[in-house]
C-alpha cells in the first residue's frame, strides 16, 4: 500500500499564494508520476498539474503562469506553488501518484485532499 499525506491548504485572499505538499510513502518501487487535481463544489474533479519522474510537466490552461509543480524524487514528494490565486481556484486539492511495483504493473493512489479557499 501507498500513503499520501498532503499539507499546505488554507484560506488566502485573492492575489495571495499558497504552497501545497504531498509526500508518498509505503510500498513504492518507483514513482512514475505525481499530480494535483482539484474539485470545486458541484464540479467534476479536474487535473491541475502533473510531473513525471523525468521532470516533464503539464498544466491546466486556467493555472498556466500562476502555478508551478515540482518534486523531490529522493523523498517522493510533490509540491504545488500557487501564486496570484483567484476565487475560482477555491476547491479541494487532491494529490495523485502512479507507482510501479517492480514487476511491470502500475497503480494509482489518491490523497485525502486539502481545502484551498480564496476569498476576501
Amino acid at each position: 500500500q501507498v500513503q499520501l499525506v498532503e499539507s499546505g491548504g488554507g484560506l488566502v485572499q485573492p492575489g495571495g499564494s499558497l504552497r501545497l505538499s504531498c509526500a508518498a510513502s509505503g510500498s513504492i518501487f518507483r514513482v512514475v508520476s505525481m499530480a494535483w487535481y482539484r474539485q470545486a463544489p458541484g464540479k467534476q474533479r479536474e487535473l491541475v498539474a502533473s510531473i513525471t519522474s523525468g521532470g516533464s510537466t503539464t498544466y491546466a490552461d486556467s493555472v498556466k503562469g500562476r502555478f508551478t509543480i515540482s518534486r523531490t524524487n529522493a523523498k517522493n514528494t510533490v509540491y504545488l506553488q500557487m501564486n496570484s490565486l483567484k476565487p475560482e481556484d477555491t476547491a479541494v486539492y487532491y494529490c495523485y501518484t502512479i507507482v510501479g511495483d517492480g514487476f511491470g504493473s502500475t497503480r494509482g493512489y489518491w490523497g485525502q485532499g486539502t481545502q484551498v479557499t480564496v476569498s476576501s
